[in-house]
């Protein structure tokens, strides 16, 4: 299991990687080797808002279907296309190409109650 240094993550499972005003955000490589192989991803649509702890999306795999969660409010700006063609890439590279979208966002204070690695690694160790 990755925890990459240079992220924030949410009890749920997001990651984030923040570049100025911009969130790029995805799943953590715990969770997509919690669901298997994954087979479809629906995201909600560029312009959407999003609300921090409010599915952004839902995510389909061999074991199940769970919704995806914003760790952040804002402005979803972009979304990986790639996802609608080949999800699996979220299995095979959670943290680059299996980005999931872009949020513009409107509350950077809620980067503080995100976790940091340790915090995050501590979380699924416990499990």
């Amino acid at each position: 299991m990755k925890i990459l240094e240079d992220l924030k993550y949410a009890k749920t499972h997001e990651w984030v990687r923040i570049e100025n005003n911009i969130a790029t955000c995805g799943i953590s490589d715990y969770a997509q080797s919690e669901l298997s192989d994954v087979v479809f991803i629906e995201l909600h649509p560029v312009g959407s808002l999003t609300e921090k702890g409010s599915p952004f999306g839902t995510i389909e795999a061999v074991k199940a279907v769970t919704d995806i969660y914003a760790p952040l409010t804002g402005k979803i700006i972009e979304v990986n296309a790639k996802l609608s063609t080949t999800p699996e890439t979220v299995n095979n590279d959670p943290y680059g190409e299996g980005w999931m979208i872009k949020i513009e966002m409107s509350n950077p204070e809620e980067l503080d109650s995100l976790l940091t690695p340790k915090e995050y690694e501590e979380l699924v160790t416990q499990k």
